[in-house]
């Protein structure tokens, strides 16, 4: 198990209210050994002129559940937090309408940075994007 604070679903979506991913419709879903999952809806909030699910809306369900996942790996969470460094994705296929659901793994959890992979796939498990996202762990000032 990578956590070194045990990851609480309820305590998760709490804590997004009022954020970025309250707005998209984001909400966790799972947490396992070495993941964590949240779905995100491809409506009228989260897709582009064209009705497809919008790249950016993507990256923003990446960079939440990397963030998040950071923040579970922390060694001292209320002196340290993450914040993101560099985030790439790759937008494999579209999707226009239902959930979509973002799989966090991780790739490297050290001391100073993490490296987690994201897969975002349709109602079918069908990928629609990958993303790496780096996180940057700093002491709060």
């Amino acid at each position: 198990m990578i956590w070194k604070h045990t990851p609480d679903i309820h305590q998760m979506n709490e804590f997004s209210k009022n954020t970025l991913g309250d707005n998209l419709g984001m909400v966790f879903t799972e947490v396992g050994d070495d993941y964590l999952k949240a779905t995100m809806p491809v409506d009228h909030r989260t897709r582009q002129p064209f009705g497809l699910l919008h790249g950016g809306a993507s990256v923003a369900l990446a960079e939440t559940l990397g963030s998040v996942a950071s923040q579970y790996c922390i060694d001292n969470p209320g002196e340290y937090y993450g914040v993101g460094l560099e985030i790439n994705a790759n937008h494999v296929r579209s999707a226009s309408s239902g959930l979509v659901t973002g799989i966090v793994k991780p790739v490297r959890v050290g001391k100073t940075s993490h490296v987690w992979n994201i897969e975002i796939l349709d109602e079918k498990e069908r990928l629609v994007c990958v993303s790496r996202i780096t996180i940057a762990i700093i002491k709060q000032r």
